[in-house]
This record gives structure tokens, sequence and C-alpha cells, in this order.
């Protein structure tokens, strides 16, 4: 057994009170993730434990003290994300991207980049003129492709924006739905008026809508259409066909972006259908303007019970093509994306807490 280590570290006490959490919740999840004891002495923390945990333990807290001092209000996808990098042996990166605001909801709250794969997708979008943002569920692809599309809007920069999804069931059928056109539509776009009615606000977001400068509708819309000066975002893209997908890209205009999302574990096509999103990776790659950004379990920004279930199915995936009896090979994340697993992942590992 290693030697036992103790440390101490100093911190301000409005960090302390954040950083420890309510029941000392926060700093309980800590020490049972490094498998350090960590304890109050007066103005300091004392901590003990294996060495190299112990300074992970003390990367952890001062990235969190960093955090908590740009005015930041701690939750458990900071405190885990904070580990996850201390054991990537990565330092002072949760300030950095704090740093970039994209924007404010109506609300006044500040919508940025939470983690580095994040941050690495939200500059894919400034610098290229077409970015494809892959990735599990509650990683942030729309989301942030939002954020983007409304500021750009607001700052000039184009002079509409367009968001469309195709319009496929998640694996139910839902019937014949009432009402007109629109209304048979609408439950597919449903998560694109979630996300405009957050950040810009049902008032502005209709009267933009009114103009014809805010359109929101079906991929099957977009055809024989030629879209200039626009901000373009095609979400659940796993779910187009190829044919479907060159149709998409061929509307891009002069002073057009367009930001295609979509995850390449969670297709509705129908069974032995060819996505159109796979076929772009393996079609596109390596093109100048282009971008591929790929995002993993730890970028979900969801619950932290998300990140785990996404990497309980990862690993099961794995397993199954590893033993060769998938149900359905062709469902299997990463099937066609050359070069890449299903969003590949470091262990997700908890060690039993020290009582010294």
């Amino acid at each position: 057994m290693s030697d036992i280590t103790e440390k101490t570290l100093n911190i301000s006490e409005e960090s302390k009170i954040s950083i420890f959490g309510g029941l000392d919740s926060n700093i309980k999840k800590i020490e049972k993730a490094l498998q350090v004891s960590v304890v109050e002495r007066g103005d300091s923390l004392r901590i003990a434990g294996d060495e190299v945990n112990v300074d992970m333990c003390i990367d952890v807290i001062l990235e969190l003290d960093s955090f908590v001092k740009r005015g930041n209000d701690l939750d458990e996808q900071n405190i885990e994300y904070a580990i996850s990098l201390a054991k990537d042996n990565m330092k002072n990166i949760m300030e950095k991207i704090d740093e970039d605001v994209i924007c404010h909801t109506v609300t006044g709250k500040p919508v940025k980049p939470k983690t580095l794969g994040q941050k690495k997708y939200v500059d894919a979008i400034r610098d290229n003129m077409i970015v494809f943002g892959l990735g599990p569920a509650g990683t942030g692809k729309t989301y942030l492709a939002m954020a983007m599309a409304i500021t750009a809007f607001k700052n000039e920069e184009v002079s509409r924006i367009i968001l469309t999804r195709p319009a496929i069931e998640a694996g139910e059928k839902l019937g014949f739905l009432p009402g007109d056109l629109q209304s048979k539509v609408d439950p597919y776009l449903r998560p694109l008026y979630d996300a405009l009615y957050q950040i810009m606000g049902a008032d502005s977001f209709l009267k933009n809508q009114e103009k014809g400068l805010i359109e929101v509708a079906p991929l099957a819309y977009m055809r024989g259409r030629t879209l200039d000066n626009a901000y373009i975002i095609l979400d659940e893209a796993q779910n187009t066909t190829p044919a479907q997908m060159k149709m998409f890209l061929t509307r891009m205009g002069f002073g057009s972006k367009a930001v295609i999302t979509g995850d390449l574990t969670q297709k509705d096509l129908m069974p032995g259908a060819v996505s159109g999103l796979d076929m772009a990776i393996k079609v596109l790659r390596g093109m100048d303007e282009i971008s591929f950004s790929y995002l993993t379990a730890k970028d979900v920004v969801r619950h932290p019970l998300v990140q785990r279930i996404v990497k309980a199915y990862e690993d099961y995936e794995a397993r199954q093509v590893n033993a060769g009896k998938g149900n359905d090979p062709k469902a299997l994340s990463g099937r066609n994306n050359p070069g890449k697993g299903a969003y590949n992942d470091s262990k997700y590992g908890a060690g039993k807490r020290k009582h010294l």
C-alpha cells in the first residue's frame, strides 16, 4: 500500500462553501472519485491520501475555486468535469472555457460552452462554413448551434435563420395528427422551438417568424431553394437519407453558414437504410471550410446520470461488436464513422472513500 501523503491548501471562504456543497455533498463526491480525505482545518484544507491522488484533488479544488470566483454556481456537472480534467492531467481548462460567452438568454443567463469538446465545437462553427456536430444526447449540439445562430442574427452577420430537421418518428407510430400542415410538423420541431424561446424569447421569435426572418420547417421544405446570407441548422441529421443530405448541403448560398447536428447511435431510419450523415462523413472528410466536431460522453451537460447511461451503452455495444453477438451490427454505434468508434471516452471510475 502506498504511503499516505498530507498537503494543505488555502482557498477563500466563499469558494470553500461552494466546493463543499450542501451537507458536504460536493467534497464527498471528490473524495470518493479520487480516494482522498479532505478535512477543513481553520482557514485551510487538509488533503490526505496517495500522493498522486492528493495532487489531483488539489488541481480539482483550484479549478473549482477559479470557476466560483468568476461568479458561477457549482453543480454536479462542474464537479464531475473538474475531476475528469484532473485525471487527464489538464489544468486551468474550465476558466478558459468559461470566458467564452456566446450570448445571454432572455432571463440574462449566459450561454457558453461547459466542456472542452463544446468549446472546440463552438470555435469550429466560428471558423468554418459548414460544421458537423456529432455526439450523444445531452452534449449541447443543437443548443449551442442555436445560440451561435441567434448571436449572428442579432449582430446582423446573417439576415435570417433557418432551422430544419427530418420529420421522422422516434421509434413510434404516432398515426394521424389533426390540424393544418404546420400543426402536423410542429411536434417534430418542438426541440428547436424550445431553444429559440429560451434564448430569444417567445415574442421576439414570433415577430421575426412573421417577417420570415426565422423559419422552422421540415427538411422536405428545403428542396429547390438557394439560401443566401442565412444561418442554417439541420438537426437530427442521422435520420436523413443520402439524397436528403446532398439536397440540404447544396442549398448553401453566398454569405451562409450551416451546422449539421446528429447522433450516430440513435437512428430512426428503416432497418437497412443508409444514413445521409454516415455517407456525408465519408464523402466530405478533409474538405476545406468543412469541419467535423466529435463530442463524447464527457461533454454531456445534462444530469450526470445521463453521462453514465451514454457510457454504459457505449461499453455494451463495444462488447457486442467484439463478441460478434450484436443482434443488428449495422445499428451499433460508430459502424459508419471511419477512424472513430462510438463516442469513445475513458473509463469513469470511482473508488472507495478513505477515512483517515
